[in-house]
């Protein structure tokens, strides 16, 4: 399983309509427009954006790096593509020096949690993070939390993680979930576990987080176990992506609940996943149109 839906209560949700699926952040839209772009690049668009790159332009440069990152249209290379990314963040580029930081990260081997190159990738994404680029804050508010840059900080990483959650980033509202939830660095709240664990559930599926953040709410302590309408439809949701779909876990609920509240529970997996799918189709959509 994997990412979180947002919840309210069953009185609110008979109530009010659904609410809007959470947007994802600006720079994790840039990030996916520019892999998108790298994607498709041409021998002859590689030749244009590699002579941009040498020119000075900070976004060829770090296209160049995430193309050679990807290995199209030419050849995997780690190193040039760190060349170039690092060309691009020393002229301020900022999802440049979100991917440095990122860069050391992957890089760098451990020792007692830490990364060994931690001072550097602290100071990129520090630098990216200061300038609202939501990638670089959850990689650096989970850093903090598990110790990477030499010391677990719980205040910084909570500091950090909020800001990227509060921007729609899923994967930073799940840990924020789990903090949360364990009491790491604040008192345990279920209720607000189960707040951010809903919002980075209501992401499309290929953005991540939505299993792991479903598998919290309906099994672990049985934090649903009351809440058969919700529980019902989280696991209608997630059964519709299997096939054959699975449907044990809907039996379970089913047994407990009339018959109009598996109609509500129905109707509103059904309107979650129509809204999610026609977001999903009018960005690509979208994504088609400008390619």
């Amino acid at each position: 399983m994997g990412s979180p839906l947002p919840l309210i209560t069953v009185v609110l949700l008979c109530v009010f309509p659904l609410p809007a699926q959470e947007r994802l952040p600006e720079s994790t839209q840039e990030l996916s427009a520019a892999v998108d772009r790298v994607a498709v690049l041409t021998p002859s668009d590689f030749k244009t954006l590699q002579s941009q790159a040498k020119s000075g332009d900070r976004e060829a440069q770090y296209l160049l790096a995430l193309s050679y990152e990807d290995g199209r249209p030419v050849a995997r290379d780690f190193a040039v593509s760190r060349n170039w990314m690092l060309k691009s963040a020393e002229q301020g580029y900022v999802p440049a020096q979100a991917g440095m930081g990122e860069t050391y990260l992957r890089n760098s081997s451990k020792e007692n949690g830490a990364i060994l190159d931690y001072a550097d990738a602290e100071r990129w994404l520090l630098l990216a993070a200061t300038q609202g680029n939501a990638e670089a804050q959850e990689w650096l508010g989970t850093g903090y939390e598990r110790g990477w840059f030499g010391v677990t900080d719980y205040r910084e990483g909570l500091r950090w993680l909020r800001r990227s959650a509060e921007q729609g980033l899923p994967w930073a509202q799940f840990t924020l979930a789990q903090m949360y939830e364990g009491g790491e660095g604040v008192p345990v709240s279920d209720s607000l576990a189960a707040n951010w664990y809903r919002k980075a559930a209501d992401h499309f599926t290929e953005v991540g987080g939505v299993w792991e953040a479903v598998v919290q709410l309906v099994y672990r302590d049985g934090r649903l176990r009351q809440d058969l309408v919700e529980r019902y439809m989280w696991c209608a949701i997630v059964d519709a992506s299997f096939n054959p779909p699975s449907v044990d876990d809907i039996k379970w609920a089913a047994k407990r609940m009339t018959k109009a509240q598996i109609l509500q529970a129905q109707r509103m997996a059904r309107e979650w996943i129509r809204r999610h799918t026609r977001q999903s189709q009018s960005i690509a959509q979208a994504k088609a149109t400008e390619n």
